[in-house]
């Protein structure tokens, strides 16, 4: 597929046809879709190849959603840890380093303590594909990037 916006719908729509062309059960094709979606629009976003590939890989049990692209944009350098103030460090709400629980007023009330407003965009699209796939994960090499995932 074209390394373009167009692509998402049309690799859905894709995995969709030829997962219920092989009988499998509704809850995988639709879980299918939202990783492929996901998959294949982060490859349009953050990679420069002009082509991506999507393949489906399917064993009992199992489908394999494979996205791979030519070429990386080039992405910046993360910024190091931040100065923290001498002396021990402060011990945060779960015991490791990080944010901490944010609080979420959900309607029955409740405070699991995460709110998905305290996650970057950027990283909402993978913390959905480790949700729902069973595995995932990525290989790369010189030539590009391929993004798997177990459904």
């Amino acid at each position: 597929m074209p390394r373009l916006p167009r692509a998402v719908p049309m690799a859905r729509h894709r995995v969709q046809e030829a997962m219920q062309s092989w009988g499998e059960p509704d809850e995988r094709v639709e879980t299918a879709a939202l990783v492929v979606t996901e998959l294949v629009t982060n490859a349009v976003e953050h990679t420069a190849g002009r082509r991506i590939r999507c393949r489906l890989l399917r064993t009992p049990g199992r489908v394999r959603i494979c996205v791979w692209n030519r070429g990386r944009r080039h992405v910046p350098k993360l910024p190091g840890p931040r100065n923290r103030p001498s002396g021990p460090p402060a011990e945060s709400p779960r015991g490791a380093d990080g944010p901490g629980p944010v609080a979420f007023g959900g309607p029955d009330g409740t405070d699991d303590g995460f709110s998905l407003a305290s996650v970057s965009e950027d990283g909402r699209g993978l913390m959905l594909v480790d949700a729902l796939a069973a595995r995932w994960g990525t290989r790369s090499s010189v030539s590009g990037r391929l993004v798997w995932a177990d459904v």
